[in-house]
């Protein structure tokens, strides 16, 4: 963080008492912040904690439910974005949307035309500050290309452009990390840096906390949609509440019989996989291992790369690299041929079917079995969990979000698997819940021979239920040890 002493006292923005409701679900709760000029505020929080949707309702994108937006002076809530902007406001957004027909630099001109449609044509003034705009954003060599021939991190620098074009005085930047290389973060951190010396006020919101420390003045930390903190960067990070809430709690492991896998082949071998989305890097040569009957567990912050991880591993996504599983390589073989072959995917949104009861969604996980074995299966499932025998009859959609998740759970393991991967299983539960799972796993962990791979953000959770970890960040493996040595070496620095 810089010396604060150039930052304007009075603030450019202020919102206060922000809220935001979808039906009966409060996204954003009473939220208050200042803004002032030559400073950048970041607005952070994990997934589902309400930051994209207090930035939107910020900006006008969405409409909010009750609280000011005071921008110097004049309430501008509830106004639609596009007056909003008028008045002195750009935003970044997450995923670019650019002109594909229409190179660079006319993209920025596009941004720069005033709202009046008698002015059709461009003229000469308004193309040199185009094309200043595509130099000082780093575009000056690609301003004559089109979009679709630009490298990603070109593409968000466009984004960048149209943003800064009618000089705003607050500049908002959504997740401007996503999908970058590290080089690429410390570059558009330059330039985030540059908007704050111009004079602009940045709202930045990002999930990743340790991007987001080196650049900002402030940062407010929320959680279900109300403030947790708002401090510099340093006082967030080592906030008890904060911590909690990133990491879960406070960090255990749990021993189990010994188990040495030196010197023995890995079940599942995933090396110097590579993946993009679009132009984006969404997996950077990750190579991962899983041993017989081994539970390994991948943390990593939202958006770090887990779930395209295990849908690559799946067979949902092109990757360059191989993935071998049993001395067999993966490629080209279909998802459904690998998840009938035993390697089975509990995926993050649950994907249940809503309107047919437990007993029809776990018949679906076990209709490739006899109906003795099924039988079976099926009543050791319930003594895995007992809830989902008592729902039997119950329609899935209108199961808690807990009891959902035991049936997806539950669905996978009715195909008896021999690899089971469960991605973000405790996203969104109550603490109740947390402690089902969790002596589910591990009787699962001590009474089979099942595999898993478990990939978590709550790292309290995922560490007492493996045997190693590996932590996931910014699309790379960045560290890998017991979970013993997870608190001393990696813990401190994990968020």
């Amino acid at each position: 963080m810089r010396d604060t002493v150039n930052i304007a006292t009075t603030p450019v923005l202020r919102v206060r008492g922000l809220t935001k409701r979808f039906g009966g679900l409060t996204a954003v709760k009473n939220l208050s912040l200042d803004l002032k000029a030559g400073e950048i505020f970041g607005l952070i929080g994990p997934n589902g904690s309400g930051k994209s949707t207090a930035m939107k309702s910020i900006m006008g994108i969405e409409r909010p439910t009750s609280g000011e937006v005071l921008f110097e002076g004049k309430n501008v809530a509830g106004l639609p974005a596009h007056k909003i902007a008028r008045k002195g406001f750009g935003m970044v957004f997450q995923h670019s949307r650019p002109l594909n027909r229409q190179t660079v630099l006319e993209n920025i001109m596009v941004a720069l035309l005033p709202d009046s449609l008698f002015m059709l044509f461009a003229d000469k003034a308004l193309t040199e500050r185009a094309k200043w705009i595509a130099e000082r954003v780093g575009l000056k060599d690609v301003m004559h290309r089109r979009p679709p021939t630009l490298p990603f991190a070109d593409l968000r620098r466009l984004e960048l452009a149209k943003a800064i074009a009618r000089d705003p005085k607050v500049v908002l930047v959504d997740e401007p990390f996503a999908g970058l290389t590290l080089a690429e973060v410390g570059t558009f951190s330059e330039l985030i840096r540059s908007f704050r010396d111009e004079g602009r006020a940045v709202l930045l919101v990002d999930h990743n906390v340790k991007s987001v420390a080196a650049l900002v003045d402030r940062v407010l930390a929320m959680y279900l949609g109300e403030e947790i903190i708002t401090g510099t960067a340093g006082e967030v990070m080592q906030n008890e509440t904060v911590r909690r809430v990133y990491l879960g709690g406070a960090i255990e492991t749990a021993a189990r019989r010994e188990m040495d896998f030196k010197d023995k082949v890995p079940l599942l071998r995933v090396e110097n996989i590579s993946v993009l989305y679009g132009k984006a890097q969404a997996l950077n040569n990750v190579s991962i291992h899983v041993h017989q009957g081994e539970f390994v567990s991948v943390v990593g912050l939202n958006g770090a790369g887990k779930t395209t991880l295990f849908n690559t591993i799946s067979g949902f996504l092109p990757y360059t690299g191989e993935i071998v599983r049993d001395g067999e390589k993966l490629r080209g073989i279909t998802p459904a041929a690998i998840a009938r072959s035993g390697l089975v995917q509990c995926p993050e949104n649950r994907e249940l079917f809503g309107e047919m009861s437990v007993r029809e969604n776990l018949d679906l996980g076990g209709q490739h079995l006899t109906d003795d074995d099924r039988t079976k299966q099926m009543e050791w499932l319930f003594g895995l969990f007992p809830i989902l025998k008592d729902r039997q009859s119950q329609m899935a959609q209108t199961l808690s979000g807990g009891e959902q998740q035991m049936l997806a759970i539950g669905r996978a393991l009715m195909m008896q698997p021999k690899i089971l991967i469960l991605d973000e299983p405790t996203l969104g539960l109550a603490p109740v819940v947390l402690e089902t799972l969790s002596k589910a796993l591990e009787k699962l962990r001590q009474t089979t021979d099942i595999t898993v791979l478990l990939g978590e953000q709550n790292v309290t959770f995922a560490l007492p239920h493996a045997d190693r970890v590996y932590v996931l960040e910014h699309a790379s493996i960045v560290w890998e040890g017991d979970p013993e040595r997870f608190a001393a070496e990696a813990g401190s620095g994990y968020i």
